[in-house]
């Protein structure tokens, strides 16, 4: 029989009644990551997801890569099917497994008996197995405890199953189960990890990009693009708005005092993300501020830019350090992207004493000179919208 990929499910095993709706959400969207890559077949059984190959041309390594990063599994393997009987078992692992018996000092056999019709128990079968392997592979010596390798069995509805251990999956669920949301993409390291964490809870997500030609360049807009593709692995196809924004930082710096630019720059933000997640059917707005990072991220800034919206500000690096988010940029693949050294709007026109709590009538005191919705309404229709 063909190898084949197992993919554990993770905390959709917790579901109720509604458990259904997340297993058909994670199988359609594998089946979508899949269709570039050969034909498969992919269904749930007994809280295990299988891909299986239906065609010699089908890409393996490609599958394996995007079921890695499909969140809603929290360990996969690459498997051999077999039928359901002892012997059969044995001759696939050695045949499958021949290499890895080859060059490990010490295994065990953890076996799974799913069908319970099956004649043997899971110690019966392990046993079984691992003396005949022991035999065939005299070198190799039983550690039950913490061997190099385990030789895993498990006898299913289908089939039964050799392979060697599992490896972590991206874990949460899968996406768009928790509707959708648009996410706020400069070109940091904060932002992509943001957009990460929340598409790991099940979440949808649209970027919004806001972007300040001349002051920013055209390197820095496909730099954030390039951010936006590399998260789609992960996130899967999304839609990038990207804002003009030079009006209103023009408008800010001419009637504004400079030590509030900041704050008054991300309420605007603000204000046009929540238009963007309107059109969009969005339920939040996602940022990557870290409490105190910098001067707009302190709580009162953060009181004051979340005043102007009406829909929930998710904010899933709050409680990180620099540090922590860094290892998981690196982690996810965009990190070395994120520090490439092009400016973002939040760089252009920055104040040299920035407050950090300003009070909120002082800013609205502040826009009380500007045309806040002829800003906004302008900005919103200007907006490009790139697919990745």
């Amino acid at each position: 029989m063909n190898e084949m990929i197992l993919l554990k499910l993770g905390e959709l095993v917790l579901k109720g009644l509604n458990r259904r709706s997340f297993e058909d959400r994670l199988v359609g969207n594998a089946r979508r990551r899949l269709k570039d890559l050969g034909r498969f077949r992919v269904y749930t059984k007994q809280s295990t997801m299988y891909v299986e190959p239906m065609d010699a041309d089908c890409d393996m390594d490609g599958a394996w890569m995007a079921m890695s990063r499909l969140f809603g599994v929290v360990g996969l393997s690459r498997a051999r099917a077999c039928e359901k009987n002892a012997g059969a078992m044995l001759e696939t692992a050695k045949a499958y497994l021949d290499q890895e018996l080859r060059t490990a000092r010490t295994f065990k056999v953890e076996s799974k008996r799913a069908d319970k019709s099956f004649p043997m128990t899971s110690i019966q079968l392990s046993q079984y197995v691992g003396g005949e392997l022991h035999d065939a592979y005299p070198h190799l010596q039983v550690d039950v405890h913490n061997p190099e390798l385990t030789v895993h069995l498990e006898v299913r509805d289908y089939a039964a199953y050799v392979h060697a251990g599992p490896e972590p999956g991206a874990g949460g669920l899968p996406v768009g189960i928790g509707g959708r949301a648009v996410s706020l993409l400069s070109g940091g390291i904060d932002s992509p990890v943001a957009s990460w964490m929340i598409a790991k809870r099940g979440i949808a997500l649209e970027m919004v990009h806001f972007f300040s030609y001349p002051y920013t360049s055209p390197e820095a807009r496909e730099k954030v693009l390039e951010l936006a593709r590399l998260l789609t692995p992960w996130c899967g196809h999304m839609m990038v708005h990207v804002v003009p924004f030079t009006a209103i930082q023009e408008e800010l710096r001419r009637s504004c005092p400079e030590e509030l630019f900041t704050i008054l720059m991300r309420r605007f933000m603000m204000r046009i993300a929540e238009k963007v997640a309107q059109r969009c059917d969005a339920g939040a707005i996602v940022t990557g501020e870290s409490l105190g990072q910098v001067a707009s991220q302190t709580m009162e800034a953060m009181r004051a830019t979340g005043a102007v919206c009406s829909l929930p500000i998710l904010r899933p690096v709050v409680g990180m350090d620099k540090e922590e988010i860094v290892r998981l940029a690196r982690k996810i693949g965009t990190f070395d992207t994120s520090i490439l050294p092009y400016e973002d709007c939040c760089t252009v026109f920055t104040p040299r004493h920035p407050r950090l709590r300003p009070p909120l009538g002082e800013l609205e005191a502040a826009e009380a000179v500007l045309n806040v919705e002829q800003l906004v309404r302008e900005a919103v229709q200007g907006i490009e919208r790139v697919r990745v």
